[in-house]
């Protein structure tokens, strides 16, 4: 199964294609053009260079927030175009989940932030004990002074990381093997009733 998995959620942009639970090929770009320039040509150039044609793809995972408006629109557009015309499923996999898989098997609890601007954090609050991230604070914005009560309030071991603009290049690799891995059921139901409303049209 080939899954392209897209960030353009930050100021980075990322493409990834991965085969099952092997990256195939990645192409990050940090630099001052916007997403809707370089997104489209990564892709291009990322499959030509993996030797993987867009119609061997299975699915689109991309990242769905929170993030740049602006960026989140673009990566939305470029999947749901990308996915409409291939016929193929689209995997939504929300930013901050994303890079909870970072320390997937940690004891702590895990709270990964993003900028939000006007001194403000994105966050969220996940126990990946077992893996899969389990939501303990739902992601939302606040100063980083509340995000930092709402960690005690948890009255547990909190790991605190932050996403750099110019990290997206991980953060890519692991919603693509997170959609490939986790969500392996999930898409493989989608797959399934995608296969049988092709059969009864």
């Amino acid at each position: 199964m080939k899954i392209l998995a897209l960030d353009s959620s930050g100021l980075t942009a990322s493409v990834a294609v991965i085969e099952d639970e092997n990256l195939m090929g990645e192409y990050t770009m940090n630099y001052k053009k916007t997403h809707s320039q370089t997104l489209l040509p990564m892709i291009h150039d990322m499959l030509e260079m993996a030797d993987v044609s867009v119609k061997e793809l299975d699915a689109i995972a991309i990242a769905s927030g929170p993030g740049s408006f602006t960026g989140l629109r673009i990566g939305a557009a470029t999947a749901k175009g990308l996915g409409g015309a291939l016929s193929i499923p689209l995997i939504a996999v929300p930013t901050l989940e994303g890079l909870a898989y970072n320390l997937a098997g940690a004891e702590a609890l895990v709270c990964p932030i993003m900028d939000a601007r006007r001194q403000q954090a994105y966050y969220g609050i996940y126990d990946v004990s077992n893996e899969v991230p389990v939501e303990i604070e739902k992601p939302d914005a606040a100063p980083i002074e509340v995000v930092l009560q709402k960690a005690k309030e948890t009255k547990r071991e909190v790991i605190f990381f932050r996403r750099k603009s110019n990290s997206a290049r991980d953060f890519c690799i692991v919603f693509a093997q997170t959609a490939c891995g986790i969500r392996e059921r999930l898409l493989s139901q989608r797959l399934e009733r995608n296969i049988m409303s092709r059969a009864d049209r």
